[in-house]
Order: structure tokens, then C-alpha cells, then sequence
């Protein structure tokens, strides 16, 4: 997706050159129900912004869907919205918090800072499904995820919208 942001920097570590699967069969359902509405909503040449969602088309996401608003110099990340599955695995309610503060691992593990990082400066959403990435119930043992871009202008990020299911070590996803 070509945006007027364009990355100072050609590094973010295993998410450089990142692209999502085009055939998204193997996603989880929800999970693929989440980026193909982004996708939907997004208009042409540009990234949607939080003007474009609308909370009845995302009602069946809501509960594992979460927002962060994205701040500069220094580059942080504040909740504006978590779902209740995600504050039951984080095990507080962290809407209005610092990400770094609510998982001092963030700051430190670079393959979730870098993730983060990498939609902000491209624009370009990203999927995985691995080990959690923060600390979260034990017994999540998987989290498959997806975090898109929002841009109130089209193409200046200013906040993420992810949505995260999380799974038991044999396969079972824990939704509620």
C-alpha cells in the first residue's frame, strides 16, 4: 500500500519485508473476519481511520479486538480500548495505560516493539499466529493475531486496531 509515510528505516528486524498470506484459509475465522473488514473499509489509495469503524459491524470481534493510540518523540503506545477476553488474559483492565508500562517486555523484545513499529512507519498490517509475545494467562499458550493501521487523514498512522484469540497448547481456542 503505497502511503505518504514512507519508513526511515529499511529495519524492523523478522518483520522487515513482512506480507500477509493472500490466501487467508488457515486463519482463524474471526481473525480473518477482523482484517477482511478493515480491508472493506479502507478507502482507495488509503488507510482507513476510526472514523470508518463502525461497533455494529465489529460486535462479534469486540471482546478481542483492542485500539492503542500511537504517540511520537518518543514513539509510545496508549490504550484506548480493550476487549474484555484480552483484559481477562492480561489480567487487568489497562484501557488509558502505556503498553510499555502495562508489558515492560514490549520495550525489550524486538520482535514485538519492531511489529508495532513497522505498521506505524509503513502502513502495512500484520498477521501471526506463535507464542505469545506478552505476558498474559499461562495457559495462552498461542496467540494468533492481527494489527492494522488506522490513519484519521488516510495516511498518517495514529493509532492500531489488533484483535488477538488466544489458544491452549492443543490447539483450542479460548473464546468467550
Amino acid at each position: 500500500m503505497a502511503t505518504k509515510q514512507q519508513s526511515t528505516s529499511s529495519e524492523f528486524g523478522i518483520w522487515t519485508d513482512h506480507r500477509n498470506p493472500k490466501d487467508r484459509g488457515g486463519w482463524y475465522p474471526l481473525v480473518r473476519q477482523f482484517f477482511d473488514y478493515w480491508l472493506l473499509i479502507r478507502p482507495p489509495g488509503q488507510m482507513p481511520g476510526r472514523q470508518h469503524l463502525l461497533p455494529e459491524a465489529v460486535a462479534p470481534m469486540l471482546p478481542h479486538v483492542w485500539m492503542v493510540d500511537v504517540h511520537r518523540e518518543p514513539l509510545r503506545y496508549r490504550f484506548r480500548l480493550c476487549g474484555t477476553a484480552m483484559v481477562r488474559s492480561l489480567g487487568r483492565e489497562v484501557t488509558g495505560a502505556w503498553v510499555d508500562e502495562v508489558q515492560p517486555r514490549f520495550v525489550a523484545n524486538p520482535e514485538a516493539r519492531d511489529r508495532f513499529r513497522m505498521v506505524v512507519e509503513t502502513g502495512c498490517p500484520t498477521w501471526r499466529r506463535g507464542p505469545s509475545l506478552w505476558l498474559r494467562d499461562p495457559k495462552h499458550y498461542v496467540i494468533e493475531s492481527c494489527v492494522v493501521p488506522l490513519a484519521a487523514d488516510g495516511h498518517f498512522v495514529d493509532k492500531l486496531f489488533g484483535i488477538g484469540i488466544a489458544f491452549t497448547s492443543t490447539g483450542s481456542s479460548l473464546l468467550s
